[in-house]
């Protein structure tokens, strides 16, 4: 007697560009308007003035990616739902005191604390990364999640030292780009380097490509 068909040999659905989208898409609210606000000749007032325009942008972005998330996914994952918090958070703060630096903290706060959740998680045996991604990385072993959760956490603090150089060398609108033309690559080619160690630990070859897509989201 024949097996019945599930709905588990179907193809998986492609949403990992809707899950970057996401992820990046209020940081490209944010810094377009800013830009935007951007007086023509510089000065504190002008700018103090751009970067709560584009804060009072970033925090309705960000809450319109959470709710998309829901709708599309059908849920919200932990690191996204800490992020938008933090962006609500620090956003508030930075209206309220006028400081850019609440903005440029922000992803530093993420980022150490989802690289301390992850080696803590590791040091105890829990793959705590696997939560996130079990749907996108089928057949990866325990050990293999084991590393990966390793891995990401200590990229995560490697970016978190990052932010805190970048931020005291650049202007903030310089530093605005680095998130773009800096986090981002960065992710990506270490997401990339990720993928022959899943391979050892059971990734399928033709769900590859899919890892570039499906990367933990980074909060910015």
């Amino acid at each position: 007697m024949s097996e019945p068909t599930t709905a588990t040999n179907e193809p998986k659905p492609k949403t990992g560009w809707l899950n970057i989208l996401v992820d990046y898409g209020p940081l490209l609210v944010f810094l377009g308007a800013y830009k935007f606000a951007a007086p023509d000749e510089p000065g504190p007032l002008g700018e103090i003035a751009a970067v709560i325009y584009g804060t009072v942008a970033f925090m309705v972005a960000a809450v319109v990616a959470l709710a998309f998330s829901k709708w599309k996914f059908g849920k919200i994952s932990p690191m996204l739902m800490l992020s938008t918090a933090l962006i609500v958070g620090f956003g508030a703060l930075t209206i309220w005191l006028r400081d850019p630096d609440f903005i440029q903290v922000k992803p530093t706060a993420i980022y150490i604390f989802f690289g301390v959740v992850l080696l803590v998680g590791y040091a105890r045996g829990r793959a705590l990364l696997q939560t996130l991604l079990e749907a996108a990385f089928e057949g990866v072993t325990q050990e293999g999640w084991l590393k990966l959760s390793r891995n990401w956490g200590m990229f995560f603090l490697a970016l978190a030292v990052l932010n805190e150089v970048l931020r005291a060398q650049l202007s903030f609108e310089s530093w605005l780009w680095a998130k773009i033309w800096v986090f981002m690559p960065l992710t990506f080619v270490f997401t990339f380097t990720q993928i022959p160690m899943l391979l050892k630990h059971g990734l399928a070859l033709e769900d590859a490509d899919e890892v570039l897509k499906d990367q933990p989201p980074t909060g910015e």
